[in-house]
């Protein structure tokens, strides 16, 4: 495995997260932190991405004449839009 130096810039909160994880013993330095909590980060999106592609396989195996039938398109992604806007109101850095 190879080691990439290279000078990244952090949030104060993302960086006191990270000495947390140190000072906890989680990790032996700030470094390894980040390396870490990438790693845990990729995996947890390729879980993820596994389960999601499943779930469409899943889907498109069920015979057409069973779909649920999409009746107007004008609330289609109300929900998805609703829980959007309140995530961005949560946390201003997703806006």
């Amino acid at each position: 495995m190879g080691v990439h130096k290279q000078s990244v810039s952090f949030t104060d909160a993302a960086f006191a997260y990270a000495k947390e994880l140190v000072e906890r013993g989680d990790y032996p330095n700030v470094s390894a932190a980040v390396s870490g909590e990438l790693a845990r980060a990729k995996a947890a999106r390729e879980r993820e991405e596994t389960l999601l592609a499943a779930e469409v396989r899943r889907r498109l195996q069920v015979p057409t004449d069973q779909w649920e039938p999409v009746t107007g398109v004008g609330g289609f992604t109300a929900d998805a839009r609703t829980f959007l806007t309140e995530r961005r109101t949560d946390d201003p850095s997703q806006a």
